[in-house]
């Protein structure tokens, strides 16, 4: 699984498809230099994880509507497409003809910076996400700290959105998702360093091949169950999911921060919300369920096909099947979410709180001391 997509310092060392080179070469050969054909590669890999980003929120959103429609024994959208696959972009095609409507009283340059700033650090996060050894955009040294400190600006733009709208109900709506989110950062990023533990690095593709030396037994859920409970918990509060969408309780807000919004500046955060909760169900894929991992070794397949393990077919069906792995785990945990959103009740604020700061970081303290503990006694099994 060496299929390279950007800047990658393992694509340097390891043989294998580099996609980027091959790029280059084509480009070279038409007679441009080849720092013009570096400059025309960059934007390529960004424009690929938006578009990833947008499919994979279509996909979550028809999900979302057949897997409720069936919990309420109802049908769903079917009429747009074959099976309603199609409903997602006719509700984004609406959307995006729709007047967009600034109230009058309101600062229109908070206003509309509010659902970019909602929406760009998520983007911005699916860089470090592997699907592959070399098949990912960009695989920083620091790439697991990187995505907190992007996950961190979140906040910002939906209290800039509440406070600009100029209305009570908006500036309550901003607050409560700022407090949600600030409560529920830091015991998701302690569970996070516990991982980060046991693996020595905090480059995402280190902490999946550091879980593929065992096949599944070595998957990080078995060592840190509680940290998986901890960061799914944490991390469906961060996308707003139920019964954590406090900041949208139409019971009680109106709509919450975005009552003021129309139009695309509307979808936008919807937008934000589902691409967030692709990427949370990606990231624990990676951290917690082996990634690309496959329960058959490259070695096997190669025999049986009998072709080398460096093999250009070998690499491509390797790199396929990471892809789907990847995918089939991240997708079963939106399976999840969107079945705990149609099964449980919403929290009170109070009860929402005290879950954070009183339970979830108490445990996720031990948690990480407990690992510390276990890596010192235990250091073959615990990464030492």
């Amino acid at each position: 699984m060496v299929i390279s997509l950007g800047l990658t310092s393992q694509a340097l060392t390891n043989p294998g498809i580099d996609l980027e080179f091959s790029f280059n070469q084509a480009i070279q050969g038409l007679g441009l230099s080849s720092e013009l054909a570096h400059l025309i590669w960059l934007p390529l890999p960004m424009l690929l994880v938006l578009v990833a980003a947008v499919v994979g929120v279509l996909v979550t959103v028809w999900l979302e509507r057949k897997i409720s429609a069936a919990a309420q024994q109802r049908i769903g959208p079917e009429y747009a497409g074959a099976l309603g696959v199609l409903q997602p972009m006719a509700d984004g095609l609406k959307l995006l003809v729709k007047e967009d409507v600034i109230p009058a009283r309101a600062d229109s340059l908070l206003f509309t910076l509010g659902p970019v700033l909602v929406l760009i650090p998520v983007i911005l996060s699916w860089l470090i996400v592997p699907f592959g050894q070399n098949l990912l955009i960009s695989n920083v040294g620091i790439g697991i700290f990187l995505w907190i400190a992007l996950s961190s600006i979140q906040p910002i733009g939906l209290l800039m959105s509440g406070y600009a709208s100029n209305n009570k109900y908006s500036l309550l709506g901003g607050l409560r998702a700022a407090a949600q989110s600030i409560s529920y950062e830091i015991p998701l990023a302690l569970a996070v360093l516990a991982i980060v533990m046991m693996s020595n690095s905090l480059s995402t593709v280190d902490i999946v091949e550091q879980q593929n030396n065992a096949g599944l037994l070595s998957w990080n859920i078995w060592r840190q169950p509680v940290g998986f409970v901890i960061f799914w918990i944490c991390a469906l509060a961060e996308c707003e999911r139920l019964p954590f969408d406090l900041p949208e309780a139409e019971e009680e807000l109106v709509a919450g921060y975005q009552t003021e919004y129309a139009g695309m500046k509307f979808a936008l955060f919807y937008l934000g919300s589902y691409i967030n909760l692709v990427l949370s169900a990606l990231l624990v894929s990676v951290l917690y369920l082996g990634g690309w991992g496959f329960p058959i070794p490259v070695e096997w397949l190669a025999d049986w096909l009998g072709q080398p393990t460096n093999a250009p077919l070998i690499q491509v069906i390797t790199g396929s099947i990471g892809i789907v792995m990847t995918v089939l785990k991240a997708y079963f945990l939106v399976f999840i979410a969107i079945l705990l959103r149609w099964t449980t009740p919403r929290v009170r604020i109070d009860q929402l709180l005290d879950l954070g700061w009183k339970f979830l970081l108490p445990i996720s303290l031990v948690n990480l001391l407990v690992t510390a503990s276990l890596k010192l006694a235990f250091p073959i099994a615990f990464g030492g």
